[in-house]
């Protein structure tokens, strides 16, 4: 399935003891339409807030609904801020998490006098002005493989804080910033610590040189604050065979 969310009510994708998750809410209508105890398989989790244009998910299930038509039903019991918007059935042996051969973020930025009553949910809103020339060319030195280990949130632990970043890049339409960012994989709060270390960038507060430093000294410390989730969004999920692309309508690039 692809799913699209709003994050902003809700702990994360996944279950968790202290409130209510996406997971859990497809999980529960699921159940209700199969007479199952169904376990669903996210591509990856999202933190508290951060919301989603593609979040691909699978699951096991005897009933024999066509798989299409999985996307239909749930929709009707689900609420309006979650949507499944397209289910098949695939083979047995896909897993929609470790199947992932590359996955896209996008971050909306609000830079304006004033915040957007329509936006405020789904971007950071900066008032102050930002160089966005200085974030572009910062957001070029994440390209490549390196050690993003600097990039990840405190305490957080890993087999190993390598990953690669095909394309990073920043664009602009009117007041709002988006940035796209396509790796083989991501560090818990990584996208975040990339943007909140680039916005000091384009606040003028430090330099470039801090991101190419971070990957030699690994120090969480030395860079920007986490930016918000509130604008963070799970943008594009590819596999072998199968593209979220394919079934999200592009008019998302910006609001």
């Amino acid at each position: 399935m692809v799913i699209q969310y709003d994050g902003t009510e809700y702990v994360g994708w996944q279950r968790q003891p202290n409130g209510l998750a996406v997971q859990e809410v497809i999980e529960n209508e699921l159940s209700k339409l199969t007479g199952e105890h169904v376990t669903l398989y996210g591509s990856g989790r999202t933190d508290s807030g951060v919301h989603a244009l593609s979040q691909v998910a699978h699951f096991d299930t005897e009933v024999r609904m066509p798989g299409e038509k999985f996307c239909y039903a749930l929709n009707v019991g689900l609420p309006r801020d979650i949507r499944i918007l397209y289910s098949e059935e695939t083979d047995p042996a896909f897993h929609a998490r470790f199947d992932v051969q590359k996955k896209s973020y996008r971050y909306y930025v609000l830079n304006s006098t004033h915040d957007s009553p329509f936006l405020h949910r789904c971007s950071n809103h900066i008032h102050y002005h930002l160089d966005i020339d200085a974030m572009q060319s910062a957001a070029k030195l994440f390209c490549g493989e390196h050690d993003f280990n600097a990039f990840k949130a405190s305490g957080s632990a890993v087999d190993s804080t390598v990953r690669t970043i095909f394309a990073s890049e920043w664009s602009k339409e009117g007041e709002l910033l988006c940035y796209d960012v396509t790796g083989n994989g991501f560090l818990y709060n990584m996208v975040r610590i990339m943007v909140g270390t680039m916005l000091e960038i384009g606040l003028h507060r430090c330099d470039e040189s801090v991101i190419t430093s971070a990957f030699g000294h690994c120090d969480r410390t030395r860079l920007g604050v986490t930016a918000p989730a509130k604008g963070l969004f799970v943008a594009r999920v590819q596999y072998s065979d199968f593209d979220t692309a394919d079934f999200v309508n592009r008019g998302y690039r910006c609001f």
